[in-house]
């Protein structure tokens, strides 16, 4: 089982999520790029261990009736799983199914966002599209800068990365 610390270490890599403090030493994080009225991705992460994250639009996952995934016997891989598929589901208001990044044009299409990429080892990465250039991070820690969303998906290629597939 990972620490408190170790959970908050893990949600506060991710740059899309605000860290707020509430009762009894309890932490959340939201989402405040969310297309839907849930912002709340991390819930009641608690100094002995327990926690939740939201998983409410992912089939995946045991759930409680709120949509929350106990997080408690997650390990650090499993947990960062979670916690991007929790965001990318959240990022995305329309209905339709994603398109499946499987043939290398789609992987150098353009779009308006870049989404997380993962190699072999289970590494992320996330793409993000601003101010008209494209950002690779690895958790909070910037990585590289393209100009065009084609340079950085031939870039994450040639190291190993692939867009995950929810």
């Amino acid at each position: 089982m990972l620490s408190f610390e170790q959970k908050l270490n893990i949600l506060d890599s991710f740059p899309e999520l605000e860290r707020r403090s509430v009762s009894l030493g309890r932490v959340n994080y939201h989402f405040e790029g969310s297309a839907h009225e849930k912002k709340t991705v991390g819930y009641h992460l608690h100094p002995n261990g327990n926690g939740f994250i939201y998983a409410g639009l992912l089939e995946e996952y045991d759930k409680d009736q709120k949509g929350y995934v106990n997080i408690r016997d997650f390990s650090d891989p499993d947990l960062r799983n979670l916690v991007r598929q929790s965001i990318d589901s959240l990022a995305v208001r329309d209905e339709a199914p994603a398109e499946v990044a499987s043939s290398p044009a789609l992987l150098h299409k353009p779009s308006s966002s870049g989404g997380s990429w993962v190699n072999a080892e289970g590494h992320a990465l996330t793409l993000k599209c601003e101010d008209d250039l494209w950002y690779i991070y690895s958790g909070i820690q910037l990585e590289m800068v393209f100009e065009t969303r084609e340079e950085a998906g031939i870039y994450l290629e040639e190291e190993g990365f692939h867009p995950y597939k929810k």
